[in-house]
């Protein structure tokens, strides 16, 4: 499947993913900016057919910072897009605490409303959970834009916050959702978007094991082979 990854992804996505299911609007990069053109080089690494082991690696001469960026913003984007096409399953009535089985319970922490990790339906974290991403990617002073612009020194930390979260959304659409996920012929698009994303944050310590163990028996280890 690796082989034509890229191009066969992007047109199956667009044929199985409604875009107006879109969780939350997607999150673009300026044209002629820094960060554009490292998007563009990443994605001609999956158009290309590259292994995705290979794909995530930092290509020479670009900063981690920047490479972090944009695949954080990426993966936003097409979990966002992912958890937007089984929303409609996933409500009040069926899934009324974010969970990942019965071993696995999420509770919404943040610095305004829910100060103390709190239980709510898979729905509710969810719409928080990609409210509070879109503000951090929005953030000049956490995702500067401009080149020249540093990063926060705690930039690397907000990523992995970010990137622990989003990989909670794969753990629910896979443990609870993962039939409908079938039924739409979309199984394998979804697979390959964990397998990149299970390579970038392996390869760059960027979650913790603990966060992982949800999806470490061998069928989600299979998965990412």
């Amino acid at each position: 499947m690796d082989s034509h990854i890229g191009s066969n992804m992007a047109v199956a996505l667009k044929q199985v993913f409604n875009k107006d299911k879109t969780f939350r609007p997607k999150r673009k990069f300026e044209q002629g900016t820094q960060r554009f053109e490292l998007h563009k080089k990443a994605q001609a690494s999956l158009n290309a057919g590259l292994d995705l082991k290979l794909a995530v690696q930092l290509p020479s001469n670009e900063d981690l910072n920047d490479w972090v960026a944009v695949h954080v913003v990426d993966f936003f984007n097409r979990i966002n897009l992912i958890y937007g096409t089984v929303s409609e399953f996933c409500t009040a009535s069926t899934c009324p605490i974010m969970s990942g089985g019965p071993k696995y319970e999420y509770r919404w922490q943040d610095e305004s409303k829910y100060r103390k990790p709190t239980a709510l339906s898979a729905p509710k974290y969810m719409s928080l959970l990609m409210d509070w991403i879109e503000t951090q990617v929005n953030n000049e002073n956490i995702f500067p834009t401009n080149v020249g612009t540093p990063f926060p020194k705690n930039f690397q930390q907000v990523c992995k916050k970010i990137l622990s979260r989003l990989f909670r959304v794969f753990v629910h659409v896979y443990i609870h959702h993962f039939d409908q996920i079938g039924n739409m012929g979309a199984e394998a698009h979804v697979n390959t978007c964990y397998k990149h994303f299970y390579y970038f944050v392996t390869g760059f310590n960027l979650i913790d094991n603990k966060e992982l163990e949800p999806l470490s028996d061998s069928v989600f280890l299979a998965i990412a082979a």
